[in-house]
């Protein structure tokens, strides 16, 4: 046998090994987080048979009523970490506040922060979702985690990373040394090495957003769109749209095949919503930042995601992400209208 079977834990040691002062508690940390993901996996994939699909009574922080996948996989995610001696504090998307360590379990240097399952509401139509992460290191005095913990810029993440669960289940995930991907082989219950140090394209000609909030947004990313449409790339590709409205899925593919991920702000009709929709810790940040690893681009159309200094656990930015030559030209765009 000429090839290697690596297994995300192996990839994870061999990681290590490069850096002698490691004491291996990050990669305990992530391989907590493999397991989480697995134990989700495993009621994803069988949510037309289990009593998984719908909304619980319940409305989360956003306002949003909670579906019950939601809150199973928020409910692993927590208890699948709380213990491991790994983390100091965590913060979920389905949570208004802060999630301590339980004072009987040990306090780690490490901070999490994740949405355990976004795209939920496509779960009932065979649409993929996923669960996102973001680690930070602790930068607080004393020896639990504190607000201050949670609330850094992304530049300063420690790893970020992804699960999305549909045709395959894949982990793609970074540690600041390239994006690389893992698919579950489901016969051996194991991560395998696929997408070894992914890189975006360029340029794309595939566009991914919610169209119909066209009239919404600002005349420059309505002059992208139309760009798109008219004359997608320097090679003169026609333009595609593609949109599942699971943003997991979505960026997966722009990781994959190159273009542009946008969720701008809504600043026309009856509702404006200037700042967006998707969250900045638990969405953006963390795609921000394998978005750059992979070296794409991604920023709010007039920063860039990873500089911005977060004000609230839940705050919200307009995202624009994916190849680089595509991401800089709707910034020229938004610059121009503001001009």
């Amino acid at each position: 046998m000429t090839y290697k079977i690596i297994t995300v834990q192996r990839h994870i040691m061999d990681t290590q090994r490069r850096y002698p002062q490691a004491r291996g508690e990050f990669s305990d940390l992530l391989s907590q987080i493999i397991l989480a993901a697995k134990v989700i996996y495993r009621e994803v994939s069988k949510a037309g048979l289990s009593d998984v699909l719908g909304a619980t009574d319940d409305i989360n922080v956003h306002g949003e009523r909670v579906m019950k996948l939601d809150k199973f996989a928020n409910t692993v995610m927590i208890r699948a970490l709380d213990h491991g001696g790994h983390l100091c504090i965590m913060a979920s998307e389905e949570n208004e506040d802060p999630i301590p360590i339980p004072e009987e379990y040990p306090s780690g240097k490490y901070v999490l922060l994740f949405d355990p399952l976004d795209g939920s509401s496509n779960i009932a139509v065979n649409v993929s979702v996923g669960s996102i992460f973001s680690i930070h290191r602790k930068i607080s005095s004393g020896k639990r985690g504190k607000l201050e913990d949670l609330l850094q810029p992304g530049y300063k993440q420690a790893g970020a990373g992804y699960i999305i669960y549909g045709s395959s289940t894949m982990l793609v995930f970074s540690t600041g040394v390239g994006v690389h991907g893992f698919t579950l082989d489901p016969s051996v219950g194991e991560f395998l090495l696929s997408h070894e140090n992914m890189q975006i394209p360029e340029s794309g000609a595939i566009y991914s957003c919610n169209e119909g909030y066209f009239n919404s947004w600002s005349p420059g990313v309505k002059e992208y769109i139309l760009q798109m449409k008219q004359n997608a790339t320097a090679e003169n590709k026609s333009a595609s749209l593609r949109y599942t409205g699971s943003m997991v899925a979505d960026i997966h593919r722009t990781l994959l095949y190159g273009g542009i991920f946008l969720y701008p702000g809504q600043v026309a009709g009856p509702a404006p919503k200037p700042e967006g929709k998707l969250r900045l810790l638990y969405e953006c940040a963390p795609m921000a930042y394998l978005i750059e690893q992979a070296g794409g681009r991604a920023s709010d159309g007039l920063r860039r995601i990873l500089d911005i200094a977060p004000d609230s656990l839940h705050q919200r930015v307009p995202f624009f992400a994916g190849s680089s030559l595509n991401v800089l030209e709707v910034e020229r765009l938004i610059r121009e209208e503001q001009a």
